[in-house]
This record gives structure tokens, C-alpha cells and sequence, in this order.
């Protein structure tokens, strides 16, 4: 999908979500006539490596700077693309802030971690990058939401602003917990130089009312019990608010919807607003019925669900998060944007169901290529 900005300035925001798998890999430009910036959200499983190094190898030579890199958390579709990245030597691209959670930053006031891939992954930033540069919006301690007070707001070069909606300290702390576990008794957390000769042996990574747009029968599903994701990996996610000249989208990775409400409505208050308006949202967790809820959706009035999965593993996108967003959303109709055209995702482009239920959606009209949304 591609769209013509609306306005005159040359300002553009444009998110491409590359092939995936069942993964995260978001590559996402901003700027203007005169120049170009970019932030690196994951890298998929280690099988998007090679779509990556192939968006990469197309920039210019001479401009192949990234203001933000985020691991958005440790699970393997969202960072083995970027541990297999950043094993290059010397990085195909220069990256001027890097924000991870990792085990050091996982205590309160240290630096935090988590799981055998952010060893692993914390293994090889601090050996290709400088320490100012990890976290370093941050002060080189956590990527976290503080528990009162104001939301984080950070902004990048060229006027790019970031508010921080997830992970918590109560999230971080279950992490630390799974990432001991995860690592077993015989190896030391935080203990960089034994993941590094570990690294080196992974072949891997060398180099009741029928509603709007609804019909009775979705609102009784709708009605389901809610499951809850409570993965530990997924509640330290980092997730945030994206806002650019006029231009905004939710970027959520797999954050939980309970945490991401919250930090909303408090976002909402300081901005004195009933909702929050943004061009699209990055659905949380490839649109598992686990990250979605009327509350959540309440809160935001969006024109695009973006949907990164070709659902060959859990099949996603589950059939109620994708209706809950249908019937809930403020915006009708919603548009449904999927990278994938696949068995879990074509059926969802059938002009029948499309008109029963009211709303659109576009696939990837491209296959084995990024997804292109210009906002």
C-alpha cells in the first residue's frame, strides 16, 4: 500500500514491514525533500536476516545512518534477525542510539537483560558499540515507564518524538525472573564474555446491541473470555507512540494491553484528551486475541491495523483480535493491513466478508518483499 502524503511540506513518515515470518522487522524513514532519517524496530527470526541485509545493502552507500535501533524484547522473531546483524564486522550501518533491555538494566537503577538471546544480544553490543550508546536517551539505565509522573518522551534527530508506553518496572522484574530461568543453573546472567563464546559456536549467527459495522453473531464472539498474555518476554516489550510532522503511529511489539491502556489514558490526561488519534497502530503480538481488548481500542482513533505475521507459527492473526478491532474500533471502517498473504490472512481480504462485517483490508500486494505504508 502506498500513499501520497497530503501535505506540501515534502514531511513524510513511512513504515515498510519486511518479511517476517511469524516475526517483527520494521524499518521506518522520516523526513523531508531534503533529507532522510531512520529507526530499526527488530529483526525477526534469523531467516529475515537476509531481507534485512538486502533493505540495507539498497541504501545509498554514503547514508546508511539509523537515529534509533530497538529490540523491542527478547523473543527469538523479534531479535535473531539483529543478533546476526550486528555480528557483522565491521556494522553494515551506523546506528547512534540503541535502546535493549538487558540483565543489567532488569534491576532497579542497573542495567537490564534477559533470556539466551539477550545474552547473546548483550554480548555483541557491547563490543561493536560504545557505552553512550545503549539506552543512551536513557543515560545508559532502562527503557522503562516509571511508575508515576509523566510518560518518556524522547526526540531524535530531525523532530522524530517518541512517547514511552511500555515496559513497567513490575513487567521488567517478572523478566528478570523468566531470564534467570531461561538460562539454567550453569550459566551466570550478565556474564557477557562466557554469551560471547557462546555466540561464536552459533552457526547460525555468523557473520447485546448489534454494533456499527457488526452483526449479533461477532458481538456474542466478541463476547469471549479475553485470553491474557502473560509471557514475560512479551510484558517487557518495549512500545511506544511515534509523532512526526502531523504524521503518528503506535508501535506496540508485544506489550501487554493492560499496560499499554494504562499508559495511554495517562498520556491522554496530559494532553487533556478524550483519544488519541494516530495515521496507524503496529498491533501488538502479530494480532493475538491476547493483546487486544475494548478498552484498548476505546482509547484510539486509527484508520489502520498493520498485522506483521504470515501465521506459520500459533496461526496468527487470531480471528477475535481481528474482530474485536473490526466492531470496536472508533474509526470505521477500520483497514486491516497485512504483510502476508497467507492461509491466515487471506481470508480476511474477501470482499464478502469485507462487506458483511464492514470494514477493508490489503495484503502485501508484493510476496518475499516489505510491506509499504506511507502515512
Amino acid at each position: 500500500m502506498m500513499m501520497t502524503p497530503t501535505s506540501n511540506d515534502g514531511a513524510f513518515l513511512r513504515i515498510e514491514m519486511l518479511p517476517a515470518l511469524h516475526g517483527d522487522c520494521l524499518f521506518v524513514e522520516y523526513g523531508d525533500s531534503t533529507r532522510t532519517r531512520r529507526l530499526l524496530i527488530d529483526g525477526g527470526p534469523i531467516a529475515t536476516y537476509r531481507h534485512l541485509a538486502a533493505r540495507l545493502d539498497a541504501l545509498p552507500a554514503g547514508d546508511r545512518r539509523f537515529e534509533l535501533v530497538v529490540m523491542s524484547h527478547v523473543d527469538t522473531d523479534h531479535v535473531e534477525g539483529i543478533v546476526r546483524l550486528l555480528a557483522n564486522q565491521p556494522l553494515p550501518m551506523r546506528v547512534i542510539d540503541l535502546w535493549f533491555n538487558g540483565w543489567s538494566h532488569l534491576t532497579s537503577g542497573g542495567r537490564v537483560l534477559g533470556g539466551k538471546q539477550g545474552e547473546f544480544l548483550s554480548a555483541l553490543i557491547v563490543r561493536r558499540f560504545e557505552e553512550g550508546q545503549w539506552n543512551g536517551a536513557f543515560s545508559g539505565q532502562a527503557v522503562v515507564v516509571p511508575d508515576d509522573g509523566a510518560l518518556p518522551e524522547r526526540t531524535l534527530a530531525g523532530g522524530m518524538k517518541l512517547t514511552l508506553l511500555s515496559p513497567t518496572p513490575a513487567t521488567l522484574a517478572e523478566m528478570r525472573k523468566a531470564w534467570e530461568k531461561d538460562l539454567g543453573a550453569d550459566v551466570t546472567p550478565g556474564d557477557l564474555d562466557a554469551a560471547w563464546q557462546r555466540l561464536a559456536q552459533r552457526k547460525a549467527y555468523l557473520p447485546g446491541q448489534g454494533l456499527l459495522g457488526t452483526t449479533p453473531e461477532l458481538d456474542t464472539l466478541l463476547e469471549r473470555q479475553l485470553k491474557v498474555d502473560s509471557s514475560a518476554a512479551n510484558g517487557s516489550s518495549i512500545a511506544f507512540l511515534a509523532e512526526f510532522a502531523g504524521r503518528s503511529c503506535l508501535f506496540l511489539a508485544d506489550a501487554y494491553h493492560q499496560v499499554i491502556t494504562a499508559s495511554l489514558k495517562r498520556l491522554l490526561q496530559e494532553r487533556g484528551q478524550a483519544i488519541l488519534k494516530v495515521d496507524a497502530v503496529k498491533v501488538a503480538h502479530h494480532g493475538s486475541a491476547g493483546n487486544v481488548s475494548d478498552e484498548l481500542l476505546a482509547l484510539i482513533d486509527s484508520p489502520r491495523f498493520l498485522v506483521s505475521t504470515n501465521g506459520s507459527r500459533f496461526r496468527h492473526p487470531d480471528a477475535e483480535a481481528m474482530q474485536r478491532i473490526i466492531a470496536r474500533s472508533p474509526h470505521q471502517p477500520p483497514t486491516l493491513c497485512f504483510n502476508y498473504a497467507s492461509k491466515t490472512t487471506r481470508p480476511w481480504a474477501s470482499p464478502q466478508r469485507q462487506a458483511e462485517l464492514s470494514y477493508r483490508a490489503e495484503l502485501n500486494p508484493t510476496a518475499d518483499a516489505p510491506y509499504v505504508i506511507q502515512l
